[in-house]
């Protein structure tokens, strides 16, 4: 019999070095609103140590950079007391209140910035890890079960300067006035008449603010007959068949929206205001899911990209379940975190209570997105033959439909040569099918600072008219963490073990390359060169 020789153990592997964690949960909530309430409300009643994150009320920075909603600069300076918008979130929120008085470890102002489980490729987890970050310091949380209620951001469409104070969405503005009471402005334009619209014209109403006008690209209102003869009645102006075309402004931002005719953009006019709050649609926030690896779906009724669920929000991954928007927009946000929450206690083996197991969880036709991409074309197709090429599509890099619609590499490069020039979309197209990861790299849209909040679906469907292509076939830009935006001090920060320190070099690097630092120069790096080791 042969003995066999293995080679000595790689001290650069990654195994055996376990990844150190802070803390640890059973079930850890990511998402404060109604679903994530509701999953951690169930779940602490069973027993479970329950973790409930939200990244709510963010940083002043943030809200700067319009993260992790479309702020618009319609702050007021409110968001610069964390402990003021802290009180305010509790006292607007009975579900919280109640998951705290039952024991539920809540933890606000604080991102969850990614989440692993043991997948292909990484195998060494003793547990899900969740990476989560305050202003301060980031840290590692191990979990047994995820349930993620991230909710849904805001769908943008750019115009002439709405780059400018007071061109904000939806979502940021329902944040600023029901969960900050921090609204800066006075009078709206809301763009858009769906049931996201009518429902941010009736809130503004509410608080007392002046809403001028809903604007329609279509011929007819969508959303629902009575709320809109509400908000008539009331004296909004419903402004069919039109689409945003400028933004006046001042020092201060936005004084005044020029909307432009659909089928004729010389025929226009000027509706003064100091806000412009973008409804058309909203988006599911899916980044975590992603990360993770959770299979998904393109569902152009549920708000585009979603992730695949069961009717109890299980996803693919066993230690993943999702509830609310998250999972496809227009469903019971309660009935779903609840629903999810049992689910996993139940997937723990732990008991779980009868009440409500009858509960199902129903799409609200009323909350779905009017026609799904199919309207949302008729929007970027409406503002891109009246606005026309040099309007941005993407704020933070620059980059214009021209640029995107040409496939330009970013302007700061000064390309001179003129083989860029015989590209586009459609010649693109051309060579294979187009793919949102590869026109971030050409031209660097949706690469900046928002993480692409602001443009993301308008460079998809941008990317479909020009390359003559359906939406739905446009895949998603990968997510990659961190999913929000870290100062570099708190990346700084980060605890290695002296096991893990060790091998940085050759981690970050390509294998083949590298000889250890600490070898270069000593006996060792010849023993390696003479071996033919690859460090």
């Amino acid at each position: 019999m042969t003995a066999v020789t293995l080679p000595p153990p790689d001290r650069f592997s990654l195994r055996g070095k376990t990844v150190a964690v802070e803390e640890r949960a059973e079930i850890l909530v990511v998402g404060a609103g109604a679903a994530g309430c509701a999953a951690a409300i169930e779940a602490a009643k069973a027993g479970a140590s329950v973790v409930l994150v939200d990244e709510n009320p963010v940083s002043a920075g943030l809200v700067g950079m319009d993260v992790p909603f479309y702020f618009g600069g319609r702050a007021t300076n409110a968001v610069q007391t964390p402990e003021r918008l802290v009180e305010q979130a509790l006292e607007t929120s009975p579900a919280l209140a109640e998951a705290l008085e039952l024991g539920v470890d809540i933890r606000l102002s604080t991102s969850v910035w990614g989440a692993w489980v043991n997948a292909p490729g990484l195998c060494g987890l003793a547990s899900g890890v969740a990476g989560l970050a305050d202003e301060r310091k980031s840290w590692l949380v191990g979990f047994d079960r995820l349930v993620i209620a991230t909710g849904a951001r805001d769908l943008n469409f750019t115009f002439a300067g709405s780059d400018q104070p007071g061109v904000m969405g939806a979502q940021g503005f329902h944040t600023l006035i029901a969960r900050y009471d921090a609204f800066a402005g006075r009078r709206l334009v809301i763009v858009g008449s769906g049931a996201l619209a009518t429902q941010t014209a009736q809130s503004a109403l509410e608080r007392g603010l002046e809403v001028a006008a809903l604007i329609e690209v279509r011929d007819e209102p969508q959303g629902p007959a009575d709320a809109v003869a509400a908000l008539e009645a009331r004296g909004v102006e419903i402004v069919t068949g039109h689409v945003p075309l400028a933004a006046h402004g001042n020092a201060e931002g936005v004084t005044g929206l020029v909307v432009a005719d659909r089928d004729d953009a010389d025929h226009r006019r000027e509706i003064a205001c100091d806000t412009v709050v973008m409804a058309v649609g909203s988006v599911p926030v899916i980044e975590l899911l992603d990360v993770l690896g959770a299979k998904r779906e393109m569902a152009p009724d549920r708000g585009g990209h979603v992730p695949v669920v069961g009717e109890d929000g299980a996803t693919s991954l066993g230690e993943i379940f999702v509830a609310g928007d998250c999972a496809g927009l227009g469903s019971g946000a309660e009935a779903a975190g609840r629903r999810a929450g049992r689910a996993a206690l139940a997937s723990l083996g732990k008991a779980v209570s009868a009440t409500g197991a009858d509960e199902t969880v129903t799409q609200d036709a009323a909350l779905k997105q009017p026609a799904g991409l199919a309207y949302q074309l008729d929007w970027a197709r409406a503002m891109l033959a009246t606005g026309g090429d040099d309007v941005l599509a993407c704020i933070c890099e620059g980059v214009t439909r021209g640029d995107l619609l040409g496939v330009r590499p970013p302007r700061y490069l000064d390309w001179r040569s003129n083989a860029p020039g015989r590209r586009d979309l459609a010649t693109l197209a051309e060579e294979g099918p187009v793919n949102q990861d590869q026109i971030k790299r050409l031209t660097r849209a949706c690469m900046g600072q928002c993480q692409a909040r602001r443009c993301r679906e308008q460079v998809a469907l941008m990317m479909a008219i020009g390359a003559g292509v359906p939406a739905e076939s446009v895949p998603l830009a990968g997510y990659r963490a961190p999913v929000r935006p870290l100062p570099l001090s708190v990346l700084a920060d980060w605890e290695e073990g002296a096991d893990m320190d060790a091998g940085w070099n050759v981690w970050f690097g390509i294998a083949t390359q590298w000889i250890g630092y600490e070898d270069i120069g000593t006996e060792r790096e010849a023993e390696q060169l003479r071996a033919g080791m690859p460090y």
